[in-house]
Parts: C-alpha cells; structure tokens; sequence
C-alpha cells in the first residue's frame, strides 16, 4: 500500500495549515497518511525529529512518499542522507525547502553539517517536486534552483502564497494546498 508521511514545520503540528487537507485528499485516493506531532517544535532538534522520523517511517520501501513544510524538508533530506546502500523511497515533496540555516539559532541543530545531495537523489526512486512561493519572507528562491539542479526536482512556483503556513504574523492561513496532493500522485503513477 501506498504511504505518505507528512512532515510538518518548526512550530507546527499535525492540524496545522494544509496538512489536514492534504492528508484528507491523499486518504480518498487510497494512501494510508501520518502526520506524526515531532517533539519540542518550538525548539526542534534534529536528534529527536529524526529518530521519530525514521520511527515513524519503518522499513524504508519504495511505497514511501515524503512530504515536508519548510523545517520539515530538512528533516526529510537528514533521514535520507541516514539510509543504507539498498534503501530507497519512492518520491519526495519539498514545500517552502531550503537546505542551510536560513539564519535562526533555534533551528542549528539541523545543519551542523552540509547536506549531501548526490546521497539524498539517490535514495528517491521516482523524483523530487518542490513548491516555492515567489514571496517567501523566509525562503530564497534559490532553492528553487538548487533542488532543480541538484535533485532534478520539478519545480512548481506559486504566487503570493508567502510560506504556506497558519495566520501567523499577517499572512493569510494557507488551508489548502492542491498542488502537494497533485505531486505524490504524480510521484506515485
């Protein structure tokens, strides 16, 4: 059976913004969805999302679609990275990606070392999408072009649509996202 896992953003939760409507939408196409609660997300540390991650992933297997918002995308490229030789999943969608310290303190922990793209596209059988907005107040679009570059990602830039997030500081809560539902079935086809 295929299976999409959500990851959600630093201070979010499995209610939070688009995830509820992905993880409906994704349910009547016949996915079996997590979107597990990582711990401490107003402080995350990547020493407790990634075990959960992998946890909640189980035996890595072709069946396996990622999804990640923001802190999640790197959350998703660290379990990669932690894969053996033979392991793979079947696609991965970035939302609001980046892939180096966007300039917060609380968030470090994540990027102590470079990621290693070459190792992350390899662990993915059917490809990378990555969903930009072309306003992110957080998020360069830049990685746009690297995930593009370096992972062959497709590239979907939306307008206006900030970081994706809940109604916080001004921006209009993003409740619906068509677009991450339209990828993993693509990813998955």
């Amino acid at each position: 059976m295929k299976r999409a896992i959500i990851i959600h953003c630093w201070e979010g939760y499995p209610e939070y913004c688009w995830y509820p409507y992905v993880k409906k939408e994704l349910e009547s196409k016949g996915f079996q969805i997590e979107v597990p609660a990582f711990p401490d997300t107003e402080k995350p540390k990547l020493n407790e999302w990634l075990p959960m991650l992998k946890e909640v992933a189980g035996e890595p297997s072709e069946e396996l679609y990622l999804v990640g918002h923001s802190l999640g995308c790197i959350t998703i490229m660290r379990y990669l990275e932690s894969l053996n030789e033979n392991q793979k999943i079947g696609g991965v969608v970035f939302v609001a990606g980046f892939t180096e310290n966007v300039g917060y303190d609380e968030i470090k922990t994540f990027f102590e070392k470079p990621t290693d793209l070459d190792k992350i596209k390899s662990k993915v059988k059917n490809g990378f999408v990555a969903i930009h907005s072309d306003d992110d107040p957080y998020v360069d679009l830049k990685y746009a072009d690297l995930f593009k570059e370096k992972l062959g990602a497709e590239i979907i830039i939306k307008h206006g649509a900030k970081h994706f997030s809940g109604a916080i500081e001004g921006e209009d809560s993003c409740s619906d996202l068509p677009d991450v539902v339209q990828s993993v079935e693509k990813l998955a086809k």
